[in-house]
């Protein structure tokens, strides 16, 4: 589930991932095209007695019972799982008593396929990013216990993003919904996420490839989770942002039209 937070707020910040030179055509208003937009997830629940389960989002596992209470999860956060029927659970994560995000799961009649209405929570309580995957079972498991990967994903959110130029060779990053803003540098160096929804620890770092195109680093606590290829079209109007994630076989797609 870190792994979607993370997501999340790439597509509201692009994390960092479009610094250039202040003449840079990147400055402007983009657009997250849905259509095009992909966010393949991959995440696993294994049964460990009768109602105790552990959950591995993204490499981390927490394991806890699913009562509804909350309990103790990974980087200072409070998560809990409260099983409303059989087949519908609701997945919540809080940190210092706020809540971070909700997710609905809904399993099939037939038990093969899971639906996750999945929503990131803005600061001031309003949704910051809505999506909804549909994930088929894999591997053993009963129930909700099984390997899930995503077969289809719909952005629901009409994410915008604001580049403006930032201290000569730099951006800044406003998003609507506003989950962040951010500033960053072409200089190499690590910049830390900022905002009230940003990761501790998280940072990113960028190289130029050419003058439509640029890698991007994003770290946490210094250890590499993410690289992102950046390009713009040769006609300026569409950025794309391919997000490779150690271990996952898909690239995360994110596609922005300016507006």
């Amino acid at each position: 589930m870190f792994k979607r937070v993370l997501e999340a707020l790439v597509l509201a910040c692009l994390s960092a991932s479009i610094a250039q030179a202040a003449e840079a055509p990147f400055v402007g208003t983009w657009k997250l095209d849905p259509s095009k937009t992909r966010l393949p997830d991959a995440m696993t629940v294994q049964r460990k007695d009768a109602n105790t389960y552990a959950f591995d989002f993204a490499g981390e596992v927490e394991t806890i019972v699913v009562d509804g209470t909350d309990q103790k999860g990974v980087d200072g956060t409070m998560l809990s799982v409260k099983p409303e029927a059989p087949d519908r659970w609701i997945v919540e994560r809080k940190k210092d008593g706020r809540l971070q995000l909700r997710a609905t799961w809904k399993l099939s009649k037939d038990g093969r396929t899971l639906s996750d209405k999945f929503r990131l929570v803005a600061a001031d309580g309003t949704i910051a990013n809505s999506i909804d995957y549909v994930y088929r079972r894999t591997g053993k498991g009963s129930g909700f216990a099984a390997d899930w990967r995503s077969i289809k994903e719909t952005m629901n959110s009409p994410i915008v993003l604001q580049v403006n130029p930032f201290q000569g060779d730099g951006f800044s990053f406003v998003t609507s919904p506003n989950i962040f803003t951010r500033t960053a540098k072409v200089d190499g160096k690590d910049y830390p996420d900022e905002g009230p929804n940003a990761r501790p620890g998280a940072a990113s770092s960028i190289r130029r490839v050419d003058a439509l195109t640029l890698a991007v680093t994003r770290k946490y606590d210094g250890k590499v989770v993410a690289t992102e290829d950046v390009g713009l079209s040769a006609d300026l109007k569409t950025l794309t942002v391919a997000q490779h994630i150690p271990g996952q076989v898909r690239p995360n797609l994110y596609v922005f039209r300016r507006a």
